[in-house]
C-alpha cells in the first residue's frame, strides 16, 4: 500500500467571517479604519494580532485616502489559519518597491510607500494585485499559537496525530477539605511531586501550588477551589523546588454527612487532553447561508455590527446571550470604579425598568453579589437564596453568571437565567465566558466613552450652576435656582430643606416637580413626613420615607374607592394620590448642604416609580450641593448682615418729623449705593424746648458707611447740643471740635442748621447758619426766588470758626427749601443742573404745599439725567401756609 501524501500547498483557505467597509478620502478616514479593523478582530476574538493589523491598514489606508486622494475600500476576511486584510484604491498605478533595489528603496521614515515595507516586515504573506479600476493591496497575518489551557475538540484522528503521553498516565487525586488542606493524597501524587502523604496531608494546597498571575483574570487558587467546578493550568512545586506544570480539574462534592471538600485531578500539563473538557459541538439552529453550513451562535453574536451607543450595545449583549444559551432572561451589570458596586445597566426577560441602575455590593453587605470575579453555576437558586439578587422574586431558577474583565480588572458581569432548575453547566459557562471575553473590551471602550461625554458635561454643567449660583445673594432665589438646576436634569423631582441652627428642626423650604401639576400634592406628602435627619456625612444617601408614605398613601386611597375602608372624609379620588405616589415612587436620596462646618440643609431628589440613580448622577448632585451650600449659606450671611447695616443705618435716620404749628415740612431723602439707606448727606428737624424747633441738612464727604458714621455724629450732637441752649452759632463750633478729635477718621461736613419759632401772626421766625453748604433759597407768594443766607467756613477743617446765625421771617405762602448738593450737581455729560436751575424749578413752586415742592424738585432732578444719581441727594422744604381769609 503506497504511502498518502497531502500537499497543504494546495489547499484553499475556508473563509469563515467576512467585514467590509469603505472610507472617503478625507485625512478623518485613517482613525476610522484603524477602529474599523481593531473592532472586526476584537470581535472575532483575535487580539493577539490586533496592533499589527491596525498598524498594517493605517498605513495602506494613509497611501490611498491621502497620498492617493481616492477612496479606499476595506475588506477583512477570517479564514481557519489567520486574518486577511485587502485595502484598494482607485489609482492602479504599478509603482512597488522591491527588495532587490537595495539603497533605491523608500526609506522607512517617509510617508510614501513605507506601508509596503511594513507589510514585508511584519505579515506572513502579503502582494498587491492589479485590475482596470482599482489596486489591491493584501497582507495575511497568522494566528499564533494559543497558550496553555485553551480548549479544542476534533473528530476522529490518525493514531501519529493523537496526543503524546508518558508511557504510564499518572493523574494525581488530591482531596481537599474545607480549610484547604489537603485531606488524601494518592500514589500518582508522591509520583508526580515527590511527596509523601504524612508530608502533605494536613497541610494547605497553597504551600504547594504555584498559581500563575495571569493579566486578565483575578482568581487565586483558594477561589477556585471553592468553585463547584474549575478547569484549567497552574504548577505544583516539587520536593527537588522544580515546579511541575499541571492541568487540573477540580469538582467540589459533600458527603453523606454534608460536608464539603474539593477532588483535584491533575495531570502533567503536556498530557491535559487527558483531564481537558471537550468543546460542546456547534448549535444547530444557525445557518450560513453562503456555505450552507450549521453556524455557532457565538459566531453570530460577535460577528453583526455593534450599536455605536453603550445602551444599545448591551442590549445587544444581553438579547445574543439569551439567545447563545436559550434562556429565559439575561442581564448585563458594569462596575464602578472602584469595584465596590455594580449597576444593572441591561436586561431582557427581567422588570428593567424596576431593576435598571440598581446596585448591589460585590464583596460585603446586605444582598451581596457573590458571583461577579470568578464564572458561577446556579443549578436552583431556590436552594441558595439571595445568591443572586437581581433575580430575586423574577421566577428564575437557574442561572450561569460570568465577570468582565479588562486588563484584570472587573468592569462588568453577565448573566443568563432560565425558568427551570438545572438547566445549565460548566459548559455553557465557559461558552459565555469566551463570549464575555469577547465583549468586555468593547463595552469597556463605550463605557469610558459615555463617561467621557458624561463628564464634559457635568463640567459644563457645574460651570454654569456655579455662575447662576454666584450671580444671586437672595436666600429664596438661591433656594429656586438650586432646585431648577436639578430638575429635570439630574432628577424628576427635588425638595430642599433648611436648617436654621443646630437647635432647630429640618423646615421644608422648595419643592419642585418637572410636572407642575404634582407640585402641591408631593409639598403636602412632604410634609406629613418627618424630615430627614441632618447628617453631616458626605454622599447621597437613600431615603425611604417618602415613596413609602406615598404607597400608604395610594393602598389607603384606592381601598376606600373599593369601599373597603371607612374614611371620615369623603375621598376626592384616587387619582391625585395615585399620580403622587407614581411619582415619588422611586429611588429617594438626600445630600447634606454642608457650609463651613455645619449643616445648613438637604437636597433631597427623587425618581418616579421603580427608578433608580446612576452612580455618575449622584457624584454630580454631591458636586451641585457643595456650590449650592456655601451660595445658600453665602446668601444667609448676605441677609443677616443687610439686616444688621440696615437696622443700624435706620438708627442714623432722625424718627418721624415732629409736627409744628403753623408751619408744613416734608423731607425727600435719597441715599447713593446698593443696600444703603443712609450715606453722607443727612437732615433732622426736632424740638428743642417749648416753640422752639431746630432744623438742619448737611453733607459729609464721601458716601457710604463712613460718611454715614459722621452723619450720626453730627446729627446727635445737634441734638444734644440745641437742647442745652446753646445758640447756632456755639452748636457749630463744638460740633466742628468734635468732628476735628477724631483724628484721622473726620471728615469735612457742609452744614446748614437752624432754628424756627412759629409766630401768632401767622409768620415763622427763623435764625440760620449756613457753614459751606448750598445756600437756603426762599420763594416768596409773588414767585420771586431769593438766598435766604450768606455762606460761612465749612466744619471739620479749621479749629477756630467765627460763625454768625442770620435772621430770616417766613410770611404766610412763603416756602425755605433747603437742598444737599445731590440736588445742584446733578449731572448729563457737561450740563449740570446747579443754582440756577433749582432756583428755575423753584419759581414754579408758587401755591405748592411743602410735600408738592419737594416732589417737584426731586422730580426734576431725576429727570434732568437718564442714569440714575450718584451721589446722596436730601431736599427739606418748609412753608407757612397762608391764612385764610376772615
Amino acid at each position: 500500500m503506497g504511502e498518502q501524501i497531502t500537499d497543504t500547498r494546495m489547499r484553499r483557505p475556508v473563509i469563515t467571517a467576512r467585514a467590509a467597509a469603505t472610507f472617503e478620502p478625507v485625512g478623518r478616514s485613517v482613525a476610522t479604519a484603524r477602529a474599523f479593523v481593531r473592532d472586526t478582530l476584537q470581535g472575532w476574538g483575535y487580539a493577539d494580532i490586533v496592533d499589527d493589523a491596525v498598524v498594517l491598514t493605517s498605513e495602506l489606508v494613509t497611501n490611498a485616502v491621502v497620498h492617493a486622494g481616492t477612496a479606499a475600500d476595506v475588506l477583512c476576511l477570517r479564514t481557519d489559519g489567520g486574518v486577511r486584510i485587502s485595502v484598494a484604491d482607485r489609482y492602479p498605478e504599478r509603482e512597488i518597491p522591491l527588495q532587490s533595489t537595495g539603497p533605491a528603496m523608500v526609506h522607512p521614515d517617509r510617508e510614501g510607500g513605507r506601508g509596503l515595507l511594513l507589510c514585508g516586515a511584519l505579515a506572513a504573506r502579503w502582494g498587491v494585485e492589479y485590475t482596470t479600476a482599482q489596486k489591491h493591496v493584501w497582507f495575511h497575518l497568522d494566528l499564533p499559537e494559543r497558550p496553555a489551557g485553551t480548549r479544542s475538540a476534533g473528530p476522529a484522528l490518525p493514531v501519529d496525530a493523537l496526543p503524546v503521553t508518558d508511557a504510564r498516565v499518572r493523574v494525581a487525586l488530591i482531596q481537599i477539605d474545607r480549610g484547604g488542606c489537603v485531606t488524601s493524597w494518592n500514589a500518582d501524587s508522591q509520583d508526580l511531586f515527590g511527596y509523601d502523604p504524612e508530608q502533605v496531608v494536613g497541610k494547605p494546597l497553597t504551600d504547594f501550588a504555584a498559581w500563575p498571575h495571569t493579566p486578565g483574570t483575578g482568581t487565586g487558587i483558594a477561589e477556585a477551589l471553592l468553585l463547584s467546578r474549575w478547569e484549567g493550568s497552574y504548577g505544583i512545586r516539587g520536593a527537588d523546588g522544580r515546579v511541575v506544570p499541571v492541568y487540573a480539574s477540580h469538582l467540589r462534592v459533600r458527603d453523606a454527612d454534608g460536608e464539603a471538600s474539593t477532588v483535584c485531578l491533575l495531570v502533567r500539563d503536556h498530557e491535559r487532553a487527558i483531564l481537558q473538557s471537550p468543546q460542546r459541538p456547534p448549535a444547530t439552529d444557525g445557518v450560513t447561508p453562503a456555505e450552507g453550513r450549521p453556524a455557532d451562535p457565538f459566531e453570530v453574536f460577535i460577528g453583526s455590527p455593534a450599536p455605536d451607543d453603550l445602551d444599545g450595545l448591551l442590549q445587544r449583549t444581553v438579547e445574543r446571550a439569551r439567545d447563545m444559551l436559550d434562556g429565559d432572561a439575561a442581564y448585563l451589570l458594569l462596575a464602578t470604579d472602584d469595584e465596590t458596586e455594580l449597576e444593572v445597566r441591561a436586561s431582557t426577560g427581567l422588570p428593567s425598568a424596576r431593576q435598571r441602575f440598581a446596585r448591589v455590593p460585590v464583596e460585603a453587605g446586605s444582598g451581596r453579589y457573590g458571583s461577579a470575579r470568578m464564572p458561577a453555576v446556579h443549578e436552583d437558586l431556590t436552594a441558595v437564596p439571595g445568591a443572586v439578587p437581581l433575580l430575586a422574586g423574577t421566577g428564575m431558577r437557574s442561572v450561569v453568571t460570568v465577570p468582565l474583565k479588562v486588563e484584570g480588572r472587573l468592569t462588568g458581569s453577565l448573566g443568563v437565567a432560565a425558568e427551570s432548575a438545572a438547566r445549565y453547566t460548566n459548559e455553557e459557562a465557559l461558552r459565555l465566558q469566551f463570549a464575555a471575553d469577547r465583549i468586555a473590551l468593547a463595552v469597556e471602550r463605550a463605557r469610558l466613552t459615555e463617561l467621557e461625554k458624561l463628564r464634559r458635561g457635568s463640567l459644563s454643567f457645574l460651570v454654569e450652576a456655579s455662575d447662576l449660583l454666584a450671580g444671586t445673594l437672595d436666600r429664596d432665589q438661591t433656594l429656586a435656582l438650586m432646585a431648577q438646576m436639578t430638575v429635570p436634569t439630574l432628577a424628576t423631582w427635588c425638595a430642599v430643606y433648611t436648617v436654621a441652627d443646630q437647635a432647630s428642626e429640618p423646615e421644608l423650604s422648595y419643592v419642585l416637580h418637572e410636572d407642575e401639576d404634582r407640585i402641591d400634592g408631593l409639598k403636602t406628602l412632604l410634609m406629613k413626613v418627618d424630615p430627614p435627619e441632618p447628617v453631616p456625612t458626605p454622599g447621597a444617601r437613600v431615603w425611604t420615607a417618602p415613596s413609602d408614605a406615598a404607597h400608604d398613601a395610594a393602598l389607603r386611597t384606592s381601598l376606600r374607592s373599593l369601599g373597603l375602608e371607612e374614611s371620615a372624609r369623603p375621598s376626592k379620588g384616587p387619582g391625585a394620590t395615585l399620580a403622587t405616589a407614581s411619582a415619588v415612587g422611586g429611588e429617594t436620596v438626600v445630600l447634606p448642604l454642608v457650609a463651613r462646618n455645619r449643616v445648613i440643609g438637604m437636597l433631597t431628589l427623587g425618581k418616579p416609580s421603580e427608578e433608580h440613580f446612576r452612580q455618575e448622577i449622584l457624584e454630580l448632585a454631591e458636586d451641585l450641593s457643595r456650590r449650592a451650600a456655601l451660595a445658600l449659606d453665602n446668601a444667609r450671611l448676605y441677609s443677616e448682615r443687610t439686616a444688621i447695616s440696615q437696622s443700624l443705618q435706620r438708627s442714623l435716620l432722625p424718627p418721624e418729623l415732629p409736627d409744628i404749628p403753623g408751619v408744613e415740612a416734608e423731607v425727600i431723602y435719597r441715599a447713593a449705593g446698593e443696600g444703603n439707606e443712609v450715606g453722607g448727606d443727612f437732615y433732622d428737624l426736632f424740638p428743642i424746648r417749648d416753640g422752639a424747633y431746630g432744623f438742619a441738612i448737611g453733607d459729609v464727604c464721601g458716601t457710604g458707611p463712613e460718611a454715614a458714621a459722621v452723619t450720626g455724629l453730627a446729627r446727635h450732637a445737634l441734638r444734644l447740643l440745641a437742647r442745652e441752649g446753646f445758640g447756632g452759632p456755639a452748636v457749630l463750633e463744638r460740633l466742628n471740635a468734635a468732628i476735628l478729635d477724631e483724628g484721622a477718621r473726620s471728615r469735612f461736613l457742609t452744614l446748614l442748621y437752624g432754628e424756627l419759632w412759629p409766630q401768632s401772626d401767622g409768620s415763622a421766625l427763623l435764625k440760620v447758619v449756613c457753614a459751606g453748604h448750598p445756600l437756603p433759597l426762599r420763594l416768596r407768594q409773588d414767585g420771586t426766588v431769593e438766598p435766604a443766607a450768606e455762606p460761612q467756613p465749612l466744619l471739620g477743617v479749621m479749629d477756630d470758626l467765627e460763625l454768625y446765625e442770620q435772621t430770616v421771617t417766613l410770611d404766610p405762602g412763603d416756602v425755605l427749601l433747603c437742598v444737599t448738593d445731590g440736588v445742584t450737581e446733578r449731572r448729563e455729560g457737561t450740563r449740570m443742573l446747579g443754582d440756577d436751575g433749582l432756583t428755575d424749578v423753584l419759581t414754579t413752586c408758587t401755591g405748592l404745599t411743602a410735600g408738592a415742592v419737594a416732589a417737584r424738585v426731586l422730580r426734576a432732578v431725576e429727570r434732568f439725567a437718564a442714569e440714575p444719581a450718584s451721589d446722596d441727594m436730601a431736599i427739606l422744604a418748609l412753608r407757612v401756609p397762608e391764612v385764610p381769609a376772615a
